[in-house]
């Protein structure tokens, strides 16, 4: 079977191959091609990659022809994807060879549909002529233009990683009115204050309704995410796939004795969807209690203010995070790591005392699932397709989080008034939809977090059972050889044209 991936970034394995630096977002795609190496004699599968570059990288030749796809076969090891790729040995018995592509996209403007996109995917189909194609993310210009140009519908098959259309709803998460409507320099210059980042988001959210009206099935890994598609799309064939972690995250264990009690380690906070707002009010009223407490946040750091660049470079977000940081007096207490590999990462997970999900809209954050797998004790805002990770009270804890996020149950997931009547929405419009703007609700929001930190805290036994519990759950979820077989079962129902 022929199946071309068709993926947002270079995956590692590919960037090594190029000599690239690797990027260390969708880490969850490194664990499937892992396992599409290692069993690649029984799934039976011939692999394309296809992915985007800026469409002036040199890989595309010409820089002003953005049609260019630069095309190559990769031998990778069969014994293990650590091996750099580019020193596989040449016998094919000893590799798994794989069709690559790369096109021309904005990758920083997901917002942005290019003239030319359609007819890069049809270069890369025209070439591999595959049997069916998987998307990777459904907001994109290149996940649209596939599902517009593949002539089979019914073998295009769309996974859904976050739900585009909530995180517009979901994204000024509680922010003061004045915050949100604010603009620095830096937004000014760059187009970018919060209320266009919203915008941006708007108009992907109706690229990725787009996607899944024409995509004939969608693979997905929560009832929430499937209430979406299905509401979206009612014939569309769902099936419901969880993902495989980077490998390093089925290593060690947290332990109690090895981590900083009370300090709380946040994934990422680069935007305001990430909810690191509510973190910071929260924590501001644990500190007469844990005089201790340290927040460090994976990311590069929005509030620097020391030099003349770092001022001009602030965000309106990044003043509101530096003002909360003073105001609730957090000063030497917040820390950004800037970017982590996985190893760097793994090492803040079993450092810390706790991992806070605190977003205002997630499907399922790979970055909890990682937490769990590992052992830590976790608190996650109950929104979007979180419950269905962590179960509370017994995983870990979950807090009632942003209400424009579509708090939900494992038992009761109503969507459909969120989504609204109309589908197409044009994208200057959706900034009409309500949103929840009361200072009120932050606060609210916030005490909720900082009592489910006090609780995991004040029970120090209850913070190892719940990691227990949590490692527990997670190794079933994430377990990479049943993952796998499951995408392959989906790809041979998809072809056979039946639900599994």
């Amino acid at each position: 079977m022929r199946v071309l991936w068709l993926c947002n970034i270079m995956l590692p394995i590919i960037a090594d191959h190029l000599g690239r630096e690797a990027s260390n977002k969708e880490g969850w795609l490194s664990g499937i091609c892992s396992q599409a190496v290692a069993r690649r004699r029984e799934c039976g599968l011939e692999l394309g990659i296809a992915f985007p570059v800026h469409p002036g990288d040199a890989l595309l030749g010409n820089p002003q022809a953005q049609t260019n796809v630069y095309s190559f076969t990769m031998d990778v090891p069969a014994h293990t994807t650590d091996v750099p790729a580019r020193a596989a040995q040449t016998d094919s018995t000893e590799c798994y060879r794989i069709r690559c592509y790369a096109f021309g996209e904005e990758v920083l403007k997901a917002h942005i549909y290019p003239d030319t996109i359609e007819e890069s995917m049809r270069r890369i189909v025209d070439d591999f002529a595959p049997d069916l194609v998987h998307c990777f993310g459904t907001e994109y210009p290149h996940t649209l233009a596939m599902c517009r140009i593949f002539p089979d519908k019914n073998r295009v098959i769309v996974g859904m990683q976050g739900v585009c259309t909530m995180i517009d709803r979901a994204y000024l998460a509680d922010l003061p009115p004045a915050v949100q409507k604010r603009v620095t320099l830096r937004d000014f210059l760059k187009k970018d204050s919060i209320m266009q980042q919203k915008e941006k988001f708007a108009i992907r959210a109706k690229s990725e309704r787009l996607s899944l009206s024409l995509a004939g099935n969608a693979v997905g890994r929560t009832q929430f995410d499937r209430s979406y598609v299905e509401a979206i799309h009612p014939g569309i064939r769902y099936f419901r796939l969880n993902e495989s972690l980077r490998d390093c995250f089925y290593e060690d264990c947290w332990s109690p004795d090895a981590c900083e009690a009370h300090s709380i380690f946040v994934s990422q906070a680069d935007y305001p969807l990430k909810g690191l707002h509510y973190l910071l009010i929260a924590a501001g009223a644990l500190l007469g209690d844990y005089p201790d407490l340290q927040i460090r946040v994976a990311g590069d750091s929005l509030v620097e203010h020391q030099t003349l660049k770092q001022k001009l470079k602030t965000s309106s977000y990044g003043k509101y995070l530096r003002d909360l940081i003073r105001e609730q007096g957090l000063d030497g207490r917040v820390h950004f790591l800037g970017r982590l590999t996985a190893e760097q990462m793994k090492a803040q997970y079993l450092q810390c005392g706790l991992f806070v999900c605190c977003s205002s809209n997630e499907n399922s954050p790979n970055s909890l699932g990682e937490a769990m797998l590992l052992g830590v004790p976790c608190v996650a805002a109950r929104v979007g397709g979180i419950p269905d990770l962590l179960e509370d009270g017994v995983d870990g804890i979950l807090f009632d989080g942003c209400k424009a996020g579509v708090k939900c149950n494992n038992t009761c997931y109503d969507i459909t008034d969120v989504i609204g009547e109309d589908l197409n929405l044009p994208a200057d419009e959706t900034d009409k939809q309500p949103q929840i703007q009361e200072k009120s609700e932050l606060f609210e929001i916030s005490q909720n977090l900082g009592k489910a930190i006090r609780t995991m805290w004040q029970k120090p036994d209850r913070r190892i059972a719940f990691g227990n519990a949590a490692r527990n759950h997670a190794q079933k979820t994430h377990e990479r050889g049943t993952n796998f077989t499951k995408m392959t079962e989906i790809y041979a129902s998809v072809m056979a044209g039946t639900k599994l």
